[in-house]
Protein backbone atom coordinates (compact mmCIF):
# COMPACT_ATOMS: atom_id res chain seq x y z
CA UNK A 1 0.00 0.00 0.00
CA UNK A 2 1.65 3.33 -1.21
CA UNK A 3 -0.31 7.13 -0.92
CA UNK A 4 -0.35 7.17 -4.55
CA UNK A 5 -3.29 5.05 -4.17
CA UNK A 6 -5.69 7.15 -2.78
CA UNK A 7 -3.89 10.34 -3.25
CA UNK A 8 -5.84 13.11 -5.61
CA UNK A 9 -3.43 13.73 -8.18
CA UNK A 10 -3.69 17.35 -9.07
CA UNK A 11 -5.16 18.21 -12.28
CA UNK A 12 -6.78 14.82 -12.93
CA UNK A 13 -10.89 15.45 -11.64
CA UNK A 14 -12.39 12.56 -9.52
CA UNK A 15 -15.34 11.51 -9.72
CA UNK A 16 -16.27 10.17 -6.01
CA UNK A 17 -19.22 7.96 -7.12
CA UNK A 18 -16.22 6.10 -9.11
CA UNK A 19 -14.32 6.20 -5.57
CA UNK A 20 -14.66 2.89 -3.69
CA UNK A 21 -15.72 3.61 0.16
CA UNK A 22 -14.48 0.15 0.83
CA UNK A 23 -11.52 -2.06 -0.55
CA UNK A 24 -9.61 -5.54 -0.05
CA UNK A 25 -8.60 -5.85 3.10
CA UNK A 26 -5.15 -5.21 4.84
CA UNK A 27 -5.96 -7.93 7.54
CA UNK A 28 -7.97 -11.14 7.92
CA UNK A 29 -8.54 -10.76 11.46
CA UNK A 30 -8.70 -8.21 14.04
CA UNK A 31 -5.55 -10.14 16.23
CA UNK A 32 -3.54 -9.34 12.81
CA UNK A 33 -5.25 -5.61 13.07
CA UNK A 34 -3.80 -4.78 16.42
CA UNK A 35 -0.71 -6.50 15.65
CA UNK A 36 0.01 -4.15 12.19
CA UNK A 37 -1.47 -1.24 13.91
CA UNK A 38 0.33 -1.28 16.84
CA UNK A 39 3.72 -1.58 14.67
CA UNK A 40 2.65 1.71 12.46
CA UNK A 41 1.60 3.44 15.98
CA UNK A 42 5.07 2.75 17.05
CA UNK A 43 6.64 4.25 13.62
CA UNK A 44 4.61 7.17 14.10
CA UNK A 45 6.37 7.77 17.91
CA UNK A 46 9.61 7.06 16.54
CA UNK A 47 9.16 9.36 13.74
CA UNK A 48 7.52 12.09 16.32
CA UNK A 49 10.32 12.09 18.51
CA UNK A 50 12.68 12.88 15.51
CA UNK A 51 10.24 15.25 14.08
CA UNK A 52 10.23 17.20 17.85
CA UNK A 53 14.37 16.74 17.66
CA UNK A 54 15.18 18.25 14.09
CA UNK A 55 12.64 21.20 14.79
CA UNK A 56 12.88 22.07 11.35
CA UNK A 57 9.69 20.91 9.82
CA UNK A 58 5.58 20.89 11.62
CA UNK A 59 3.19 18.79 10.50
CA UNK A 60 -0.88 19.37 9.35
CA UNK A 61 -3.13 16.76 9.28
CA UNK A 62 -6.75 17.56 8.29
CA UNK A 63 -9.76 15.38 8.12
CA UNK A 64 -12.99 16.08 6.65
CA UNK A 65 -15.61 13.78 6.18
CA UNK A 66 -19.81 13.07 6.72
CA UNK A 67 -20.89 12.18 9.98
CA UNK A 68 -20.14 8.86 10.91
CA UNK A 69 -17.11 8.34 8.86
CA UNK A 70 -15.23 7.33 12.05
CA UNK A 71 -12.75 10.60 12.30
CA UNK A 72 -12.79 10.78 16.10
CA UNK A 73 -12.05 6.93 15.80
CA UNK A 74 -9.14 7.50 13.22
CA UNK A 75 -7.70 10.09 15.30
CA UNK A 76 -7.51 8.31 18.49
CA UNK A 77 -5.84 5.12 17.34
CA UNK A 78 -3.72 5.99 14.86
CA UNK A 79 -2.20 8.97 17.58
CA UNK A 80 -2.15 6.66 20.45
CA UNK A 81 1.52 6.80 20.88
CA UNK A 82 2.34 10.35 20.30
CA UNK A 83 3.62 12.16 22.78
CA UNK A 84 1.13 14.50 23.68
CA UNK A 85 3.67 17.43 24.14
CA UNK A 86 4.20 16.83 20.52
CA UNK A 87 0.46 16.84 19.22
CA UNK A 88 -2.08 19.14 19.18
CA UNK A 89 -5.75 18.31 17.95
CA UNK A 90 -8.46 20.82 17.14
CA UNK A 91 -12.30 20.31 16.61
CA UNK A 92 -13.49 23.20 14.79
CA UNK A 93 -17.53 23.34 15.53
CA UNK A 94 -19.71 26.58 14.83
CA UNK A 95 -17.86 29.66 14.66
CA UNK A 96 -18.34 31.85 16.91
CA UNK A 97 -19.40 35.90 16.97
CA UNK A 98 -15.75 36.55 16.93
CA UNK A 99 -14.14 34.18 14.84
CA UNK A 100 -17.48 35.76 12.31
CA UNK A 101 -16.03 38.95 12.65
CA UNK A 102 -12.50 37.77 10.58
CA UNK A 103 -11.69 36.52 7.62
CA UNK A 104 -12.71 32.44 7.36
CA UNK A 105 -8.86 31.40 7.37
CA UNK A 106 -8.41 33.11 10.74
CA UNK A 107 -9.39 31.01 13.56
CA UNK A 108 -7.64 27.97 12.14
CA UNK A 109 -4.68 29.80 11.56
CA UNK A 110 -4.22 30.68 14.90
CA UNK A 111 -4.18 26.64 15.86
CA UNK A 112 -0.89 25.78 13.28
CA UNK A 113 1.22 23.80 14.69
CA UNK A 114 4.85 24.91 15.74
CA UNK A 115 7.86 23.21 14.42
CA UNK A 116 8.21 20.10 15.72
CA UNK A 117 4.94 19.37 16.19
CA UNK A 118 2.27 17.62 14.60
CA UNK A 119 -1.41 19.71 14.86
CA UNK A 120 -4.45 17.54 14.01
CA UNK A 121 -7.74 19.55 12.64
CA UNK A 122 -11.13 17.56 12.71
CA UNK A 123 -12.85 19.50 10.20
CA UNK A 124 -10.98 23.19 9.03
CA UNK A 125 -11.08 25.85 7.32
CA UNK A 126 -12.48 23.65 4.56
CA UNK A 127 -15.93 23.80 6.43
CA UNK A 128 -16.18 27.06 4.62
CA UNK A 129 -16.55 25.49 1.16
CA UNK A 130 -18.74 22.51 2.14
CA UNK A 131 -21.20 23.54 4.78
CA UNK A 132 -21.57 27.10 3.64
CA UNK A 133 -21.33 25.89 0.03
CA UNK A 134 -24.49 23.01 0.70
CA UNK A 135 -25.87 25.79 3.06
CA UNK A 136 -25.38 29.57 0.91
CA UNK A 137 -27.51 30.92 3.71
CA UNK A 138 -24.45 30.71 6.23
CA UNK A 139 -22.73 33.70 3.88
CA UNK A 140 -24.80 35.81 4.98
CA UNK A 141 -24.34 35.63 8.12
CA UNK A 142 -20.76 36.52 7.62
CA UNK A 143 -20.47 40.30 7.31
CA UNK A 144 -19.25 39.96 3.66
CA UNK A 145 -19.49 42.97 1.41
CA UNK A 146 -22.24 42.47 -0.90
CA UNK A 147 -20.06 41.71 -4.05
CA UNK A 148 -18.08 38.99 -2.13
CA UNK A 149 -21.72 37.26 -2.35
CA UNK A 150 -21.80 35.94 -5.11
CA UNK A 151 -21.79 31.85 -5.69
CA UNK A 152 -20.63 31.90 -9.31
CA UNK A 153 -17.48 33.20 -7.79
CA UNK A 154 -17.22 32.88 -4.01
CA UNK A 155 -16.45 29.34 -4.05
CA UNK A 156 -13.06 29.70 -7.15
CA UNK A 157 -11.93 32.42 -4.99
CA UNK A 158 -11.99 30.77 -1.77
CA UNK A 159 -10.34 27.83 -3.19
CA UNK A 160 -7.55 30.19 -4.65
CA UNK A 161 -7.09 31.81 -1.30
CA UNK A 162 -6.71 27.65 0.33
CA UNK A 163 -4.34 27.18 -1.86
CA UNK A 164 -2.10 29.95 -1.82
CA UNK A 165 -2.78 29.59 2.16
CA UNK A 166 -1.44 26.17 2.21
CA UNK A 167 1.73 27.02 -0.56
CA UNK A 168 2.12 29.87 1.95
CA UNK A 169 2.61 27.13 5.07
CA UNK A 170 4.84 24.80 3.03
CA UNK A 171 7.37 27.28 1.94
CA UNK A 172 7.48 28.25 6.00
CA UNK A 173 8.17 24.03 6.67
CA UNK A 174 4.64 22.95 7.07
CA UNK A 175 3.72 19.24 5.93
CA UNK A 176 0.11 19.58 5.20
CA UNK A 177 -1.79 16.03 4.68
CA UNK A 178 -5.56 16.10 4.39
CA UNK A 179 -7.75 12.93 4.23
CA UNK A 180 -11.58 13.03 3.29
CA UNK A 181 -13.14 9.44 4.78
CA UNK A 182 -15.23 8.64 2.05
CA UNK A 183 -18.21 6.63 3.82
CA UNK A 184 -21.31 4.97 2.20
CA UNK A 185 -24.65 6.66 2.53
CA UNK A 186 -25.92 2.92 3.76
CA UNK A 187 -22.79 2.84 6.18
CA UNK A 188 -23.90 5.95 7.68
CA UNK A 189 -27.41 4.41 8.27
CA UNK A 190 -25.88 1.43 9.97
CA UNK A 191 -23.82 4.14 11.89
CA UNK A 192 -27.03 6.05 12.88
CA UNK A 193 -28.67 3.11 14.27
CA UNK A 194 -26.07 1.67 15.95
CA UNK A 195 -25.78 4.55 17.66
CA UNK A 196 -29.29 4.80 18.58
CA UNK A 197 -29.44 0.87 19.55
CA UNK A 198 -26.43 0.81 21.86
CA UNK A 199 -26.88 3.19 24.98
CA UNK A 200 -23.51 4.12 25.46
CA UNK A 201 -23.46 5.60 21.90
CA UNK A 202 -26.75 8.15 22.06
CA UNK A 203 -25.05 11.04 22.89
CA UNK A 204 -23.21 10.58 19.86
CA UNK A 205 -26.32 10.81 17.94
CA UNK A 206 -28.05 14.38 17.16
CA UNK A 207 -30.81 15.29 15.55
CA UNK A 208 -28.93 17.43 13.28
CA UNK A 209 -27.30 14.41 11.89
CA UNK A 210 -30.28 13.21 10.06
CA UNK A 211 -30.72 16.57 9.02
CA UNK A 212 -27.81 17.26 7.51
CA UNK A 213 -28.06 13.20 5.50
CA UNK A 214 -30.90 14.89 3.60
CA UNK A 215 -28.12 16.75 1.83
CA UNK A 216 -25.90 14.17 0.61
CA UNK A 217 -26.01 14.43 -3.04
CA UNK A 218 -25.13 18.32 -2.65
CA UNK A 219 -22.43 17.59 0.14
CA UNK A 220 -20.99 15.13 -2.22
CA UNK A 221 -21.13 17.47 -4.86
CA UNK A 222 -19.19 20.49 -2.74
CA UNK A 223 -16.41 17.59 -1.86
CA UNK A 224 -15.90 16.44 -4.93
CA UNK A 225 -15.39 19.92 -6.21
CA UNK A 226 -13.42 20.89 -3.48
CA UNK A 227 -11.02 17.83 -3.46
CA UNK A 228 -10.59 18.62 -7.19
CA UNK A 229 -9.87 22.44 -7.04
CA UNK A 230 -7.20 21.96 -3.67
CA UNK A 231 -5.28 18.97 -4.28
CA UNK A 232 -1.58 20.29 -4.45
CA UNK A 233 1.68 18.58 -4.76
CA UNK A 234 2.77 20.23 -1.56
CA UNK A 235 -0.84 19.76 0.03
CA UNK A 236 -2.14 16.77 -1.28
CA UNK A 237 -5.91 15.18 -0.93
CA UNK A 238 -6.12 11.25 0.43
CA UNK A 239 -9.19 9.95 -0.35
CA UNK A 240 -9.88 6.72 1.97
CA UNK A 241 -12.16 4.43 1.70
CA UNK A 242 -13.60 4.58 5.38
CA UNK A 243 -16.79 2.20 5.38
CA UNK A 244 -14.43 -0.51 7.01
CA UNK A 245 -12.97 1.18 10.14
CA UNK A 246 -10.07 -0.90 11.14
CA UNK A 247 -8.56 -0.64 7.20
CA UNK A 248 -9.35 3.59 7.06
CA UNK A 249 -7.33 3.37 10.23
CA UNK A 250 -4.31 1.40 8.89
CA UNK A 251 -4.63 3.37 5.68
CA UNK A 252 -4.17 6.75 7.63
CA UNK A 253 -1.52 5.65 9.71
CA UNK A 254 0.70 4.19 6.58
CA UNK A 255 0.07 7.53 4.94
CA UNK A 256 1.32 9.67 7.89
CA UNK A 257 4.24 7.26 8.67
CA UNK A 258 5.26 7.74 5.19
CA UNK A 259 4.77 11.63 4.96
CA UNK A 260 7.49 11.53 8.33
CA UNK A 261 9.91 9.82 6.53
CA UNK A 262 9.97 11.36 3.60
CA UNK A 263 11.22 14.31 5.30
CA UNK A 264 14.48 12.67 5.53
CA UNK A 265 14.60 14.14 8.99
CA UNK A 266 18.45 13.42 11.52
CA UNK A 267 19.04 13.80 15.24
CA UNK A 268 20.94 17.20 15.54
CA UNK A 269 24.63 16.58 15.90
CA UNK A 270 26.84 18.45 18.11
CA UNK A 271 29.19 19.95 17.02
CA UNK A 272 33.28 19.65 18.29
CA UNK A 273 32.90 22.46 21.11
CA UNK A 274 29.73 20.98 22.39
CA UNK A 275 30.93 16.94 22.51
CA UNK A 276 33.67 18.15 24.56
CA UNK A 277 31.98 20.09 26.81
CA UNK A 278 29.81 16.99 27.34
CA UNK A 279 32.68 14.85 28.15
CA UNK A 280 33.57 17.20 30.74
CA UNK A 281 30.57 17.51 32.23
CA UNK A 282 30.69 13.52 31.95
CA UNK A 283 34.25 13.51 34.00
CA UNK A 284 32.44 15.67 37.06
CA UNK A 285 28.95 13.11 36.38
CA UNK A 286 31.41 10.01 37.25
Amino acid sequence: MTQDEFRVRPGEKIHLKQCPTIVEPLCTSQKQYKKLLKKQVEQLEDLQRLLYASNRYSVLLIFQAMDAAGKDGAIRHVMSGVNPQGCQVFSFKHPSVSELEHDFLWRTTTCLPERGRIGIFNRSYYEKVLIVRVHPEILMSQGLPDEQLDEKTIWKQRYRSIVDFEAHLHRNGVRIVKFFLHLSKEEQRKRFLERIDNPDKNWKFSNADLQEREYWPAYMEAYEACLNATSTLHAPWHVVPADHKENARLIISQIIVDTLQDLKMQYPEADKTRRDELQAIRKILS
